[in-house]
C-alpha cells in the first residue's frame, strides 16, 4: 500500500474561532485505538464540546467525540474518552504556563490526517465577551460588504 502524504481534514471547530480570542496554536499527536483510527478515517469526529487539560506532565483531550467504528466487535472503543495528546515536555510547561492565566483555555480547533497520522490542532484561548462577538461579527460584515461594493464597482467598469 501506497504511503499516505499531505494533509486531510477530519473535522474543524469553527465555533471555537467565534467563541474565544486565539493567541497560540501547536500541533499534537494522539494516542488512539485501532477503532477510534478507522472510525475517524471515514471521517466522522465532532469536536464541538472538546478541550484540553494538563493533569501532572501530560495534555488529555476531553468530550471530542468519535463515534464507534460500525464494523468494530468487542473491542471498540468509547466515543467520548478522553484522549492523550502527545506533546514535547517543553510544549506542555509552555502551556501549563500560559493556561495557568486567568481566563485562558485550551481548545482544540481541527483534527486531521498528516502524513498517516492523527493529529488535533490545539489552541491557547482566551473566551470572548458578549460586545467583542458582536463587534467581530460587524467587521466581518463590513469587510464582505466592502469587497461586494468594489466587486460591483469593477463589473460596472468593464461593462
Amino acid at each position: 500500500m501506497a504511503k499516505e502524504t499531505g494533509r486531510k481534514l477530519i473535522a474543524q471547530n469553527r465555533k471555537a474561532r467565534h467563541d474565544y480570542l486565539i493567541e497560540d496554536t501547536y500541533e499534537a499527536g494522539m494516542a488512539l485505538t485501532g477503532t477510534e483510527v478507522k472510525s475517524l478515517r471515514l471521517g466522522r469526529a465532532s469536536l464541538v464540546d472538546g478541550f484540553a487539560q494538563i493533569e501532572g506532565n501530560e495534555v488529555w483531550l476531553h468530550h471530542v467525540h468519535i463515534p464507534e467504528y460500525s464494523q468494530g466487535t468487542w473491542t471498540n472503543h468509547a466515543a467520548r474518552r478522553k484522549r492523550k495528546l502527545l506533546l514535547h515536555r517543553g510544549e506542555i510547561e509552555k502551556l501549563r504556563v500560559k493556561t495557568q492565566e486567568t481566563g485562558h483555555t485550551l481548545v482544540p480547533l481541527s483534527l486531521y490526517f498528516k502524513d498517516g497520522r492523527a493529529k488535533v490542532e490545539i489552541a491557547v484561548a482566551k473566551g470572548k465577551k458578549l460586545h467583542d462577538k458582536r463587534q467581530a461579527l460587524r467587521e466581518k460584515q463590513d469587510r464582505r460588504e466592502a469587497d461586494r461594493a468594489i466587486a460591483a464597482a469593477r463589473r460596472r467598469q468593464r461593462g
